[in-house]
């Protein structure tokens, strides 16, 4: 039986994400897909993110039924068991003797002809077995069990949040969420109907749709830039920017706030920076024909920014952990470890101190991370406060209410969104990503 090009293309697709550390969202819509059907592609789409999500509690049981010590297994043996087991407990529409065959199928294509046995050795014993029963959710422990999470990870969360929320937290990361996005013109929703696409109100902000039918990707629109896909609180975040006549971006890449900011600031000239130069290059095609004359990239440091000039508004929105993306991009948990955390502040601390040295006096800076963790968030904005008196923390609720009274914010309850004087926003409490944002003002 040969293998069907849609699991051929998820096996591809973990074996890059487990060697080369790639990002499965990046390939999942790479150029390399385009010769999938729409049935194949989405069904690569459920095996790569199935598996990735469900990692560990998949891990558990092929260990149980193995001879072999996990760590002492090929990789590609490995997620040839990880592809079959996935779609024997996830996928009612597989049959499982195909998943069977086609993963001994896998294995031979990959050049590991010999472990064939094996292989179809494990996957008879997993196929008859029963699934490991998920235990009662009392502990840390039983909520890592349970939603596949690392345990360091859960236990942080509920310590910051409480065991009921880091409950919710974990069990929105195995979920699938709705993509949003974020109309740049006045007629985008009705041609996006026109084209079949169906959308939804955005849950927290106005100008934002969620996509209910329908591929995107493969619209006029979005090959024009006329939508951008982002999640709602992504779009918040670039709104707490507020208006001004010159705007800094300290770390651009990929472009989706650069380009909000630069909607909501149609007359101002804007400085976006990416230390990457091949970022840059991707960032200066995003920006429209309109747009380009007004937004310049340079490829920089943000830790050292090489200019002479000030700002009157800057976002810092800094490389974090990811974690409140973890439904997008579940390969991070299984990446990070504690140890990152300290890496990450301290580079988030330094980008910050030299994001503050470009405000100009009576401007505003944003800093912000999507990560759930109190180490790059609330920690690294007190010690920078604490080391410029020139600067004091805005109140995000005062943002938030001006926003709703403008009509951009429609969640009917700002105070909500936030925790104390930050922005906080919390995947399956909101219905968006997890985001974190401080309003510093430089007096």
């Amino acid at each position: 039986m040969p293998v069907s090009a849609a699991r051929a293309a998820a096996f591809d697709i973990l074996l890059r994400v487990e060697r080369e550390s790639s990002f499965a969202s990046e390939l999942l819509h790479s150029a390399t897909l385009d010769r999938l059907s729409t049935v194949d592609h989405a069904l690569v789409m459920e095996l790569v993110m199935g598996v990735l999500r469900w990692r560990s509690s998949l891990d558990d049981e092929i260990a149980l039924a193995s001879a072999q010590p996990l760590a002492r297994l090929d990789l590609e043996i490995l997620i040839t068991l990880r592809l079959a087991l996935y779609q024997f407990r996830h996928l009612d529409r597989i049959p499982p003797r195909a998943a069977l065959h086609e993963s001994v199928e896998l294995v031979k294509r990959s050049r590991k002809r010999s472990a064939a046995p094996f292989v179809n050795a494990v996957l008879r014993k997993l196929a008859s077995a029963n699934p490991i029963q998920t235990r009662s959710l009392n502990s840390p422990e039983d909520l890592a069990h349970a939603f596949a999470h690392p345990l360091w990870l859960v236990e942080r969360w509920v310590h910051e949040y409480g065991f009921a929320t880091a409950h919710r937290i974990c069990e929105h990361d195995q979920t699938i969420p709705q993509t949003a996005i974020r109309l740049r013109t006045s007629t985008a929703a009705g041609q996006l109907a026109q084209a079949s696409i169906e959308l939804a109100p955005g849950k927290v902000l106005a100008t934002a749709r969620l996509v209910q039918m329908g591929d995107i990707t493969k619209t006029a629109l979005f090959r024009s830039r006329e939508i951008v896909v982002q999640d709602e609180a992504s779009q918040l975040v670039a709104s707490l920017v507020g208006h001004g006549s010159d705007i800094l971006d300290c770390c651009a890449a990929p472009g989706g706030k650069t380009l909000a900011i630069a909607d909501r600031n149609p007359g101002s000239t804007i400085l976006a920076v990416e230390l990457h130069p091949h970022r840059a290059r991707l960032l200066r095609k995003l920006l429209s024909p309109q747009s380009a004359g007004r937004i310049g990239v340079i490829a920089a440091d943000a830790g050292a920014l090489p200019l002479s000039r000030q700002f009157d508004r800057v976002l810092t929105d800094v490389p974090c952990s990811g974690t409140g993306t973890l439904a997008r991009n579940p390969e991070i948990k299984w990446r990070l470890g504690p140890h990152d955390l300290l890496e990450l502040a301290r580079r988030q601390l330094t980008i910050l101190r030299s994001a503050m040295a470009q405000v100009a006096p009576g401007g505003r800076l944003i800093y912000s991370t999507c990560s759930l963790q109190r180490d790059e968030n609330q920690d690294v904005v007190e010690k920078a406060l604490g080391e410029d008196e020139n600067f004091r923390l805005g109140d995000c609720r005062a943002e938030l209410d001006l926003l709703k009274a403008s009509g951009e914010l429609s969640w009917p309850e700002p105070v909500t969104l936030t925790h104390g004087p930050y922005l906080r926003t919390l995947p399956g409490v909101h219905p968006c990503d997890g985001f974190f944002a401080a309003v510093l003002e430089k007096t």
